[in-house]
């Protein structure tokens, strides 16, 4: 079993900046991809971004691409997502997942996951 839990959500105002983490724990030597998606009412839950657990490989959605950044930190067995230009319609509820399945670039799909965070709001005033 492995363990997720985001912090770091929270109110901004358009144009700022926010930073996600997701401690992992648990049987960590079993992943092969944490990602991040978001879920806003009456919305799919979308794709994000999503990082390799054992590489630096990066797969990022199109929106996020240039603005949101991800990474492991080792020292902390944890994975960030860093949030920059933010829009108001980035508001959403925040989840990192976990799957052990597939690598980053063919985990766009939630279904590739097998362990999820609770979530953090994120809220982007204009």
């Amino acid at each position: 079993q492995v363990q997720l839990v985001e912090s770091g959500g929270g109110l901004v105002q358009a144009g700022g900046s926010l930073r996600l983490s997701c401690a992992v724990s648990g049987l960590t030597f079993t992943l092969n991809t944490v990602g991040w998606f978001r879920q806003s009412p009456g919305k799919e839950r979308e794709f994000v971004a999503a990082t390799s657990w054992r590489t630096i490989s990066t797969y990022y959605a199109d929106d996020a691409k240039g603005r949101f950044t991800t990474s492991r930190e080792n020292a902390k067995n944890a994975v960030d997502l860093q949030m920059r230009s933010l829009k108001p319609e980035d508001t959403a509820v925040y989840y990192c997942a976990a799957g052990s399945r597939y690598s980053a670039p063919n985990s766009v799909n939630p279904a590739a996951y097998d362990y999820w965070g609770q979530g953090t709001q994120v809220t982007v005033s204009s």
